[in-house]
């Protein structure tokens, strides 16, 4: 039988799943993978649970939006077996990563702000034809290497086409863009498996111009993550506290 954790009112398993809009079952998986203590038992072996495991469920709920699940169980299971510092850590490790998130958005925001409108320095001496240019002129115009160029390409950041007759690798303007935030990106110390997702966002918002909305949108999430987090840790020092 799991031990008295807080004497006083008396909850089943219904009576924490209503107000959170969960199941019974839910409440009783919460309790198997320990995110909520262990429950008494009556003499017939029905689940008892007191405020203890309401002020539990309702950390662990506030934790998930913050911290998501795998992160929200882990601190919860800390703090359940007694091992606060654990939980603090894993809460530590989620703020870095909010952190490292929003420096990621400050670096494209930089990196978009560096860039010229594609196509302002064409220049017919060394265009392929309409909204193209070889290998050569964009490394020199970006101040690489074209085996730069070539390393870029096989990292999936660049996808210029080849010229039927010469075979010469072509950058049409979308090239030329992602070519020139992988560079500034670069500057700003970013991994090519970093900057790889980033330029997938471009492109599927279609360009520039349309990925200003996505920006946007992403600051939002990050505010709404470290607001999260600000609601999480409020429940989660209310359960501190009643765990004594």
């Amino acid at each position: 039988m799991g031990r008295n954790l807080q004497s006083g009112e008396r909850l089943r398993p219904v009576d924490l799943a209503r107000g959170h809009g969960l199941s019974t079952q839910a409440i009783r998986n919460y309790e198997e993978a320990g995110i909520l203590p262990a429950a008494d038992r009556t003499p017939h072996g029905y689940r008892t649970y007191t405020p203890l495991h309401a002020q539990a469920l309702r950390t662990f709920l506030a934790l998930l939006p913050g911290h998501g699940h795998r992160t929200a169980t882990s601190i919860m299971q800390a703090v359940n077996r007694g091992a606060a510092e654990e939980a603090f850590r894993l809460i530590d490790e989620s703020h870095a990563q909010l952190l490292d998130d929003r420096r990621t958005l400050q670096a494209v925001e930089r990196a978009l702000g560096g860039l010229e409108p594609t196509g302002a320095k064409a220049d017919p001496a060394v265009s392929s034809g309409p909204g193209g240019m070889f290998i050569g002129p964009l490394a020199e115009q970006l101040g690489i290497r074209p085996a730069t160029l070539r390393k870029w390409e096989h990292a999936g950041l660049v996808r210029p086409r080849r010229d039927p007759l010469t075979g010469y690798r072509v950058y049409a303007d979308a090239d030329v863009r992602d070519a020139r935030l992988t560079h500034q990106l670069r500057h700003g110390g970013y991994l090519l498996e970093q900057i790889a997702p980033l330029i997938a966002q471009v492109r599927e918002a279609g360009g520039l111009e349309p990925l200003e909305t996505a920006l946007r949108d992403w600051h939002g999430r990050l505010s709404a993550r470290g607001r999260a987090m600000l609601t999480g840790a409020a429940e989660l020092e209310a359960y501190l506290r009643r765990r004594g």
